[in-house]
């Protein structure tokens, strides 16, 4: 593909504004040079953050209706960063209109949607229509570099691994109910942060065989309700009114993974924690850990060095690295790197994908990716509605069993 390619962002809030910086950098990130990027639209329902973000991020127009993105001719690569119960009528129309998509996680608020989604991305793949979910933290270079790690025998096979997401902006009781609220026990903290930590668990450790204790929590039953538009993190004024909390502030599990063992915890209402993720993973050959707070190094300890000598030890990330080299202005160790980085490095993949570049990044997640996400958070649905009992997963054709390749 050599003639310019036309960007489109639907969902201007916090999400949707990193996919519009994205689009943005990917460009000019790593070799080869793709076909120019043009970024044509912002789409939003409430006009003022369309216009407003459009202005900002230098898009040429905004929209109001996802339909008038999907009638343009004037674009092709859409990103679909809406609430999770529009994803597949906006996906599988914008498909039909034979546009690129790449759309957040997690894949849909149902499996039923996400299993139909899936079949509308393989019927259009044989019209050469890509169709990616962002698991954007594959892109960071500290988690990436750990999966070479273990890959390569440095640390070689999981014994069990413990991941935590914690973040805070449910945590004040002020907090406007949104759609974020709403819906089944599992659609809250499991699926808007936990959907992250399960995949970074399976990009480190292969595909969750079995999930057992599930618990979910709901501390504070009861949200305000907005007097207008509400955004994450934002100030609204209220009604006066209140509505009920129904999904989870809280979930943890455990799980057996294709290597190893497991627990997973996540929450919307830890206070002090804007954004905490923290990984470790320990293996037959030493362990090693990464914290969001601290994107840019990973702590590794290996069992060679003794006890002398033993014990973890900062490694700062660089061009060594994946992601690194190319991927910043700045690609020298020390620079820093973050969660902004790892959505222009997914827009980069999914930019040489569509262009055909020769050389391209790895591929971005497939829909039936996101479809076994969502039936791993299934299963831990189950798991918490029956007392915690273990959950099976039937294990896909091509599972991830064993981690030993790169990003």
């Amino acid at each position: 593909m050599s003639e310019p390619i036309g960007v489109a962002v639907i969902g201007a809030g916090m999400a949707g504004k990193a996919h519009m910086a994205a689009w943005r950098t990917a460009p000019t990130l790593f070799d080869p040079v793709l076909p120019p990027v043009r970024l044509v639209s912002v789409g939003d329902v409430y006009e003022p953050l369309a216009e407003q973000a459009a202005r900002r991020f230098g898009y040429e127009r905004h929209d109001t209706d996802w339909r008038a993105i999907a009638a343009a001719d004037d674009i092709d690569v859409v990103s679909v960063v809406v609430a999770n119960s529009l994803h597949r009528e906006i996906v599988e129309g914008l498909l039909d209109a034979g546009k690129h998509v790449l759309c957040e996680k997690p894949l849909a608020d149902s499996l039923e949607d996400a299993r139909a989604m899936a079949a509308a991305a393989d019927r259009a793949a044989e019209r050469g229509i890509v169709a990616r979910i962002g698991f954007t933290y594959r892109r960071a270079p500290g988690l990436a570099a750990i999966r070479e790690l273990i890959g390569d025998g440095t640390l070689g096979r999981v014994l069990h691994l413990s991941g935590r997401y914690w973040t805070d902006y449910g945590s004040s009781p002020e907090v406007p109910f949104s759609w974020r609220y709403a819906g089944a026990p599992g659609t809250g903290a499991l699926a808007d942060v936990g959907s992250h930590l399960t995949y970074i668990a399976e990009f480190l450790a292969g595909d969750v065989a079995q999930v057992s204790g599930g618990l979910f929590a709901t501390e504070i039953t009861e949200r305000p309700v907005a007097a207008g538009h509400a955004l994450r993190g934002q100030a609204a004024a209220v009604t006066g009114e209140t509505a009920r909390v129904e999904n989870d502030d809280y979930a943890t599990f455990s799980a057996r993974f294709g290597t190893g063992v497991g627990s997973l915890e996540v929450s919307r209402v830890a206070a002090g924690h804007p954004n905490g993720l923290v990984v470790e993973v320990s293996c037959e050959n030493g362990a090693v850990r990464w914290d969001q707070e601290r994107p840019s190094e990973i702590a590794l300890a290996l069992r060679r060095d003794g006890s002398r000598l033993g014990g973890f030890r900062q490694v700062v990330l660089g061009p060594d690295h994946p992601y690194v080299a190319g991927g910043m202005a700045i690609d020298a160790p020390g620079v820093g790197w973050g969660q902004n980085q790892m959505f222009e490095v997914q827009a980069r993949a999914f930019l040489d994908e569509v262009a055909g570049v020769a050389d391209p990044l790895p591929q971005n997640a497939t829909f039936h990716d996101g479809v076994h996400n969502m039936e791993v958070l299934a299963a831990v649905a189950a798991s918490a509605a029956d007392g915690g009992r273990a959950v099976v997963l039937e294990a896909r054709p091509t599972a991830d069993t064993t981690v030993t390749v790169s990003a």
